[in-house]
């Protein structure tokens, strides 16, 4: 029910759980719904600033091998 995109509090009432955190225990979002997620929140957090490409950054590719 939820990748189908019905709201948990819906699905609470279905199964009929008094708690919305009995429900939550055994929900759990799928790639999709995450993937989903991070697109739509991105652009809102980020706004229209240019980010570097990370692999080209010698000192972060050199501290992140560090621990290899």
């Amino acid at each position: 029910m939820l990748a189908a995109g019905i709201n948990i509090v819906y699905i609470r009432d279905f199964l009929g759980h008094e708690d919305i955190s009995t429900t939550m225990i055994y929900s759990r979002a799928d790639n999709r719904l995450k993937n989903e997620a991070i697109n739509t929140l991105a652009p809102k957090i980020a706004g229209d600033i240019e980010l570097s490409d990370w692999r080209e950054d010698k000192d972060l590719l050199s501290f992140l091998n560090s621990f290899g």
